[in-house]
């Protein structure tokens, strides 16, 4: 019996969704909130996602605390990323596409909200924009 595979060269640059999979996996404290430019940052005063992967898969999981009753996310979740853009496009797991910029220290996320399911959707619905620090 033999066994042959292929091994990572020295120098084969690590792909970009492994990149972000590190990047993104960890708790992320919301700093601020807008709804269609409109500050909703005390309606989300005590919200985190925490942000989770395997380096090697194109999907990451998250989920989330302290979100209100009328909000665009889930309790719960993943998202996939991009085929084209992976450093700088998620959808989300109800299929809402999502643009973000992650950082070490810091988490940008904006998606517009159309959908039902978590909230009463004329609370809900819009431009959302979703910034978190560490």
């Amino acid at each position: 019996m033999t066994y042959t595979g292929c091994k990572k060269k020295k120098g084969d640059p690590e792909p970009i969704t492994d990149q972000q999979i590190e990047k993104l996996s960890k708790p992320w404290k919301v700093t601020t909130v807008t709804l269609d430019g409109v500050d909703k940052k005390s309606d989300y005063a005590n919200f985190t996602i925490t942000l989770s992967g395997t380096k090697g898969t194109t999907s990451i999981g998250y989920t989330t605390t302290g979100r209100p009753a009328l909000s665009p996310w889930a309790s719960s979740g993943s998202f996939t990323f991009d085929a084209t853009t992976p450093e700088t496009k998620l959808t989300r797991d109800d299929s809402v596409p999502v643009t973000y910029s992650v950082s070490e220290t810091s988490l940008q996320a904006s998606f517009q909200y159309s959908g039902a399911g978590f909230a009463r959707v004329s609370a809900v619905k819009g431009q959302w924009v979703f910034t978190f620090g560490q």
